[in-house]
């Protein structure tokens, strides 16, 4: 186990930063995937990656792909719906019962949960090992077993790299199960998605070709 030292600041978007210079595989835990390559190869300073992507100067990038995988006629529909699906507000039992009752209104969370500092100074450092993958939702699972590291105790990494999806989705917390559930709990429609701090417009123009290909071609491949 190696030091995990992350900072979380507050830029024009809310960024984190994780240094992760380290292999941190635990040499007791049974790795379906190597979890020190996977920690190098997303080494780097992130900010939300939504608060970039969906600003306007990026509107005619998103009709211009939906067009390409929705068709002209549903381009604009398409946008309107993957420009908000991921900028919710809420999370946790708050959304729970706010999308409870019209589920199709549900929009995740995908910024950074607390930890907050202006200045850039270091918000924690703790040690972290990987401890296998989460049951439901296969989330990648780094553990610290230093008491006093309370909502950063678990961090729970999707696939995703800058490498190969432009981007990171993860979450972290202090109870493993919440995080293993999207939809009920403490944590509920809450998805971080980091983006690269150091992007530029070709970087966005390829994770929104991306999201659009994904979501828009899953979408159809539904219907038939």
């Amino acid at each position: 186990m190696k030091r995990l030292r992350s900072k979380l600041k507050n830029l024009a978007v809310m960024a984190l930063a994780l240094c992760l210079l380290c292999a941190l595989s635990a040499g007791n835990a049974e790795q379906s995937f190597d979890a020190d390559a996977f920690m190098t190869s997303i080494n780097g300073t992130y900010g939300a990656l939504f608060s970039v992507i969906t600003q306007p100067e990026y509107d005619s990038v998103w009709l211009e792909r939906c067009a390409e995988y929705a068709g002209e006629e549903d381009a604009q529909a398409a946008m309107d719906y993957l420009t908000t699906v991921c900028c919710g507000d809420v999370y946790g039992e708050e959304a729970v019962k706010a999308y409870s009752g019209a589920p199709e209104s549900a929009q995740f969370y995908c910024g950074f949960l607390g930890g907050v500092d202006a200045d850039g100074s270091e918000v924690f450092s703790h040690k972290y090992a990987y401890v296998g993958d989460s049951a439901e939702m296969g989330f990648h699972l780094y553990k610290t077993d230093d008491a006093d590291a309370g909502e950063f105790t678990y961090f729970a990494m999707r696939d995703d790299t800058p490498e190969s999806t432009y981007h990171l989705e993860f979450r972290y917390g202090d109870d493993v199960e919440a995080l293993d559930n999207y939809v009920e709990g403490k944590y509920a429609y809450w998805m971080a998605a980091g983006f690269s701090a150091d992007y530029d417009d070709d970087l966005v123009y390829k994770v929104i070709d991306l999201f659009c290909e994904e979501n828009l071609i899953a979408a159809d491949d539904a219907q038939e």
